[in-house]
């Protein structure tokens, strides 16, 4: 049985490193980093444990209450532990000198997107969408934007995040790809 929730139990973030670790671009053969979509970021476990401590994660298992496996995600980050993240600090610098709407993003309330999953048997049956909702909901009364960045060559993910309402607000260059900035606004539907 399929259920999304908020991570509360240490194997669901051992089970979001499994499925992070299966889909790192660097796993992959180009045709399925193509076609599939890639993860860049390659999180320890103590990095989720402080981004989970701060705000927990989302995720999605599937299989009875004693033996779940974690089959879709979505980590929340922090401004403050992101700040604390190699990967994720260089990201929240550059939102913070972005504006949206005529605001300074430095001076809204905004979570960050730390990574999306899905795990590749779970693909096409609107995951995703589910995923963000939940999110969206357990997030929303705290902050006006859920933001993330996606590389440009990752197609796919860029079609999910725009389908979901993210919007491309920036580009920016790091690790030798060109990535999208993209902005969800939790005021508008």
């Amino acid at each position: 049985m399929l259920r999304l929730k908020s991570v509360s139990q240490p194997s669901e973030l051992l089970g979001i490193l499994d499925l992070q670790r299966r889909n790192l671009r660097k796993n992959l053969t180009e045709s399925e980093a193509a076609e599939q979509g890639f993860l860049i970021a390659e999180y320890p476990l103590e990095s989720l444990q402080r981004m989970n401590a701060a705000r927990p994660s989302i995720v999605a298992v599937d299989g009875d209450r004693d033996v779940d496996r974690v089959v879709g995600y979505v980590i929340a980050t922090t401004r403050e532990v992101g700040l604390t993240d190699p990967f994720l600090a260089d990201l929240i610098r550059q939102i913070d000198g972005l504006e949206f709407d005529g605001e300074a993003l430095s001076k809204a309330d905004y979570v960050v997107v730390g990574q999306l999953c899905v795990d590749k048997e779970y693909r096409g049956q609107g995951l995703v969408p589910r995923l963000y909702q939940h999110f969206r909901e357990s997030l929303e009364t705290h902050y006006r934007y859920g933001i993330t960045e996606v590389a440009r060559l990752n197609v796919r993910s860029l079609k999910a995040h725009a389908a979901v309402g993210f919007r491309e607000i920036h580009t920016i260059e790091s690790s030798g790809l060109e990535w999208s900035v993209v902005l969800w606004d939790w005021r508008k539907g």
